[in-house]
C-alpha cells in the first residue's frame, strides 16, 4: 500500500498533538523551521526527505519499507 504525502502529514499532526506538542517546539527539536513543519502538515509534496526523517525521529514514528507486493516480517 503507498502512502500519501497527506497521509505522512496527517500522521505527523496527531502524534505531534497526541504529545501535546506545538509546532514551534517540534521545529526545534527536529532542527527544521516552523514554515517546514506547516507545509509538512499540510501534506506539501515538495519536502525535504531528509527534513521528513528528522521530524518522523523527533516524534518516535517509525519508518519501514518493503519492496511492493511483498508483507512485512
Amino acid at each position: 500500500m503507498a502512502v500519501s504525502v497527506q497521509q505522512v502529514g496527517q500522521t505527523v499532526r496527531g502524534v505531534r498533538k497526541s504529545l501535546g506538542v506545538t509546532q514551534r517546539q517540534l521545529a526545534m527539536a527536529a532542527g527544521t523551521g516552523m514554515r517546514f513543519i506547516i507545509d509538512l502538515e499540510k501534506g506539501k509534496p515538495t519536502c525535504q526527505l531528509g527534513k521528513t526523517l528528522a521530524v518522523l525521529h523527533t516524534l518516535g514514528i517509525e519508518v519501514v519499507f518493503n519492496k511492493a507486493g511483498q508483507d512485512a516480517d
